[in-house]
């Protein structure tokens, strides 16, 4: 069984910043990409930001130069630094574990969600 425990969200004033944290814990070999997802009320999830296990990152446009997301492989841990936020960004944030192996499966994992709310 694979676990991703996060850390982080709360509240936070406009042009504020925040550090959400997700560790995988359990059983596995690797992780191919680890990311952060959003959902707010009414909307669907999207991807907020995703690195993969050689570095390379993507991020939504809507983040970008906001956004930081960082990745310890020996950890198994990864990372997002929001700075600059907007009450647009207020959602639920979930952590993904993209390609998670095991010894006999391949498969994605998510975080239980961790609240972010941007007040004006």
């Amino acid at each position: 069984q694979v676990q991703l425990v996060e850390s982080g969200g709360g509240l936070v004033q406009a042009g504020g910043s925040l550090r959400l944290s997700c560790a995988a814990s359990g059983s596995f070999f690797s992780i191919d990409a680890m990311g952060w997802y959003r959902q707010a009320p009414g909307k669907q999830r999207e991807l907020v930001a995703r690195i993969t296990s050689g570095g390379s990152t993507n991020y939504a446009d809507s983040v970008k130069g906001r956004f930081a997301i960082s990745r310890d492989n020996a950890d198994n841990t990864v990372y997002l630094q929001m700075n600059s936020l907007k009450p647009e960004d207020t959602a639920v944030y979930y952590c993904n574990a993209e390609g998670v192996y095991t010894l006999r499966t391949r498969r994605d994992y998510w975080g239980q969600g961790t609240q972010v709310t941007v007040s004006s």
